[in-house]
């Protein structure tokens, strides 16, 4: 008999770690049996220009060594990106799955298209048998606990249907700029630090059911519920111990209709790789809390005792690191921090233009603020050009506004843009990434800096010299490539001499 059954009934690809604590004990022992591939670094080298650009051999290999009900969840897991996602899709980490869009596609409408939007997966993609008999339990201080089919959930009659504009990012977002300061701690369940750019953010409209509707349904909360425990049915692995992915919210997230269970995004049903059919939606929070592929719901006096809720997504002072960090000093991450992101121009890019430069991307801020203002610097940060609100996507509580600007640049040569937003509570971004800097590099929410190299079409010595390379054939970029003709000829450089004097001192 198979140690680590699954429900097949219902499930493929789900083992019930937290009902069956033997499952667990079992799988600890097996583990401890294996070598894994040895820790990989690339914090302090350059990173592979490959996509995907990183593999996730250690997690594969925790589910090659759990036997035949797991060892083949990350080729189906990979099947289901490939059927859901396009093909341009940035991979940050083949298994599990994390992938960001391109920026251009994320530009393109302020709700993200399903088959774009980000994917931070923390295992591999269960996927439900049979819809029919699938249900989530309720449980822990609830009056009456029980089970929910996902067909009564779906019932208006039983429950209110609504829909809801969020975005969901990852904590992780824009982290490959903390990791370019300074280097942090690796994923201590894989041994990677996602290097995200800035995509790990995007938008859509979810139908579902309000937890505290669910709740009531069963008799409400009893006087000591303080938490919202998810469960889902991937698996996930700490240190040689074996859980299923499980997080909390507080309650009064709940209360404040700030807890979907969510069955459709964006019109259609939940994609699998997504959660489906069934996923908690927290939002205003890091992502990491809206639980995929709901199994239980469970009513708690305290935060999970879960791996991820105690000992991820921790937020540490700088002044802690591997020589003093332990899982007391960090607190707990929740609502995402007011954030803002350039997606055009992208680093380092020479910008041919006649004094606007065209910059676009979006900015953000959680917990139920929403953006203001957004603000655009071509000086690094000292004079600052407000965004039009024409030009700012619709505002919603729970989402990103993308924004777009043609930007006044008179001067030429490198330059560094700089976006800054405001929220509805006057929060506003630290100016540079070491304020934010931390060990677990999570919310990397400073300013976001982009340099540039600008070349005025609108001056008339610039003019000049675009029109020659045109006549010559040569292009203006790359910049670093030297012209292969002479620029300027040996009379105009006698008479230009002249005109500026000696290169020596008269006397």
């Amino acid at each position: 008999m198979e140690k680590f059954p699954t429900d097949e009934t219902v499930w493929h690809g789900f083992v019930n770690w937290e009902k069956y604590p033997d499952r667990k004990e079992e799988a600890e022992k097996v583990l401890k049996q294996h070598t894994f591939t040895p820790i990989p670094e690339f914090q302090l080298i350059p990173l592979p220009s490959t996509n995907p650009i990183l593999l996730g051999h250690r997690w594969k290999e925790y589910h090659l060594a759990l036997g035949p009900n797991l060892n083949k969840i990350h080729e189906e897991s990979w099947k289901i990106f490939k059927e859901e996602k396009r093909e341009n899709m940035l991979v940050v980490l083949d298994f599990p799955m994390n992938c960001e869009p391109k920026r251009s596609d994320l530009l393109k409408s302020h709700i993200t298209p399903n088959d774009i939007h980000f994917v931070r997966n923390h295992g591999g993609v269960p996927t439900v048998s049979d819809v029919n008999k699938y249900s989530i339990a309720i449980g822990g201080l609830v009056k009456n606990p029980g089970e929910l089919l996902f067909n009564d959930l779906k019932d208006p009659a039983k429950f209110e249907q609504v829909e809801m504009t969020i975005t969901l990012q990852c904590s992780g977002t824009r982290r490959i700029e903390q990791i370019n300061l300074y280097p942090g701690e690796g994923d201590a369940h894989i041994h990677f630090i996602r290097p995200w750019a800035e995509g790990a953010i995007s938008t859509a409209r979810y139908k579902g059911v309000q937890v505290k509707d669910v709740i009531a349904y069963f008799g409400g909360v009893l006087p000591e519920g303080l938490h919202i425990e998810a469960i889902g049915a991937d698996t996930y692995f700490k240190k040689n111990k074996v859980f299923n992915y499980t997080v909390s919210v507080p309650y009064r997230k709940a209360k404040y209709d700030e807890a979907l269970l969510a069955y459709e995004m964006n019109g259609e049903p939940l994609p699998k790789i997504h959660g489906g059919p069934l996923r908690l939606v927290v939002p205003g929070v890091i992502g990491a809390r809206s639980t995929k592929w709901v199994t239980n719901i469970n009513i708690l006096p305290e935060p999970s005792m879960g791996p991820v809720q105690r000992q991820e997504y921790l937020y540490y002072t700088q002044q802690v690191g591997k020589h003093n960090a332990t899982f007391a000093r960090g607190f707990s991450i929740q609502d995402m921090p007011v954030s803002s992101a350039i997606l055009t121009p992208g680093d380092k890019e020479a910008i041919v233009h006649d004094g606007f430069i065209h910059c676009e991307g979006w900015a953000y801020s959680g917990g139920g603020s929403w953006v203001e203002r957004v603000e655009i610097s071509i000086d690094g940060g000292f004079i600052w050009n407000e965004v039009p609100e024409e030009n700012l996507s619709p505002k919603h509580y729970y989402a990103m506004r993308l924004w777009k600007m043609d930007v006044p640049v008179p001067v030429e040569g490198w330059i560094e843009l700089v976006v800054r937003c405001w929220d509805s509570h006057i929060n506003t971004q630290p100016t540079y990434v070491r304020t934010a800097w931390n060990w677990t590099l999570h919310v990397t929410s400073s300013a976001h800096r982009v340099p540039v190299y600008s070349i005025n079409r609108s001056i008339p010595a610039t003019a000049q010299r675009l029109k020659l390379l045109e006549e010559h054939g040569e292009p203006i970029v790359p910049i670093t490539h030297p012209v292969e003709f002479a620029v300027e000829g040996e009379d105009e450089y006698l008479d230009a001499m002249r005109l500026k004097g000696s290169r020596e001192p008269v006397e």
